[in-house]
């Protein structure tokens, strides 16, 4: 009598684990991509999570936050892993067959591709931003775990074409993370005028005024980008008039009037945008115009209209 081998523990039950972690993982980059589109700021034990969600890093292609594409990669992987579930194997075994295959291939480009881009963003949080983010630490430890899960999660049959299929996706991977990073710290010549930044629409009340006539006095400095949205609600609590009078750096070399190269030496304390340099210390977010007089030493009016 032949005994069937019973079929272990962690192939019966890697799919569901990995939706899980998935899940767990659309939670927290869908969190991070509304508070990137709408506050700047997350619920954080350290001010590092701000300055590395406010970082040029955090956005590609000038606009598109990171962790929108963490989202949908995550829920890529968790359609993938439960795919195969809404066949019956018993009715449908060439489907199921078929799903069975093609969704762990897919789950191992993306798991690799996505281990692969953790590590250089680790690499930028760790030499290049230089702060600490739990969401980007736990959402490279879930990549690396959906990775394992992979590579454990079943019987793989041809070793030697998963050996090919991973180094073509060590590859391209690499490849596109330094491509896509690598213009944020080169200088780029952008012929004048450059791209203007959205239209302040507030105006500005006395108070604004005289507070950003005391910014530019004491030689207080805001660095931002024409496409950072919290510069734009900064420049909206001044007001157009006041707005006007701020000392402001443009930073990206696309941008109107940039001052990238002021930008680019200031590098090491502008973690994010807007920053805000004031008496030699800096000031990573969009800032109330109040705290503002306070780091200043503002002694107007404060009677602030927005």
């Amino acid at each position: 009598m032949i005994r069937r081998r019973s079929t272990p523990w962690i192939h019966r039950w890697s799919r569901t684990v990995m939706a899980a972690i998935a899940a767990i993982t659309v939670l927290e980059t869908a969190y991070l991509t509304i508070a990137k589109f709408t506050t700047g700021s997350v619920i954080c034990p350290t001010s590092g999570c701000d300055k590395v969600l406010n970082s040029p890093y955090a956005t590609v292609f000038g606009t598109v936050p990171l962790s929108l594409l963490g989202c949908l990669a995550y829920l890529s992987i968790a359609i993938l892993a439960l795919a195969p579930k809404a066949v019956n194997p018993d009715t449908n075994k060439g489907l199921y067959s078929q799903l069975e295959n093609k969704t762990w291939q897919g789950l191992f480009i993306i798991t690799a591709a996505m281990v692969i881009f953790s590590s250089y963003l680790m690499y930028l949080m760790a030499f290049e931003i230089q702060e600490l983010c739990i969401y980007c630490i736990s959402s490279a430890v879930f990549a690396l775990s959906l990775f394992v899960l992979t590579l454990v999660g079943r019987e793989w049959e041809d070793i030697g074409q998963l050996v090919f299929t991973g180094i073509l996706v060590v590859m391209v991977s690499s490849i596109g993370a330094l491509g896509l990073y690598n213009s944020v710290k080169a200088p780029v010549t952008v012929s004048s005028p450059g791209i203007a930044p959205p239209a302040v629409t507030t105006t500005s009340g006395p108070a604004q005024i005289a507070l950003a006539q005391h910014l530019r006095q004491i030689g207080a400095k805001e660095y931002g980008a024409y496409w950072c949205p919290h510069c734009h609600d900064q420049k909206m609590l001044f007001g157009k008039e006041a707005a006007k009078i701020i000392d402001y750096f443009e930073c990206d070399p696309r941008g109107q009037n940039s001052r990238a190269e002021i930008c680019q030496a200031a590098a090491a304390n502008v973690k994010g945008f807007p920053t805000w340099e004031i008496k030699g210390q800096f000031y990573s977010g969009t800032k109330q115009l109040d705290e503002l007089a306070d780091l200043s030493g503002y002694p107007g009016p404060r009677n602030f209209k927005n």
